[in-house]
């Protein structure tokens, strides 16, 4: 018997907000929303695709009252496909996302970064073919 890892749920206060900088970040699509609940993914999910095989899980972000209080135990890290890293964070800033400091310190390849709600995560090398 196994599980399948099949979506990442994100507690924030503006799930539809946050859902919109979350697929202008990854190219990803709502694929399910109800009152205080967004769904976003490459795909949509079936059940006859789940039991086939490992899929890329979906994200699904949930209206609660509270805020973040500290940093994240868990983060998603995000590879730049054809941008380098640094024209990758710019594209971020601009989507509303800030740089961040959770005391990695100066001597790191990756940078830190949080989503409009303040969620930690981190741009990684870039992954666009090199010239």
């Amino acid at each position: 018997m196994t599980s399948r890892f099949t979506e990442l749920v994100v507690d924030c206060h503006a799930p539809e907000r946050l859902a919109a900088f979350w697929c202008e970040v990854l190219d990803f699509k709502v694929i399910d929303r109800s009152e205080g609940k967004v769904e976003i993914g490459s795909w949509v999910p079936t059940v006859e695709d789940v039991r086939a095989r490992q899929m890329p899980p979906t994200l699904l972000f949930i209206q609660v009252p509270e805020g973040k209080t500290v940093k994240n135990r868990l983060h998603l890290d995000v590879s730049p496909i054809d941008a380098s890293t640094e024209d990758e964070v710019t594209r971020l800033l601009g989507l509303g996302a800030t740089k961040t400091d959770v005391g990695h310190g100066a001597d790191r390849n990756w940078v830190v970064m949080a989503d409009p709600e303040g969620n930690e995560f981190d741009v990684l090398r870039t992954l666009a073919p090199q010239n």
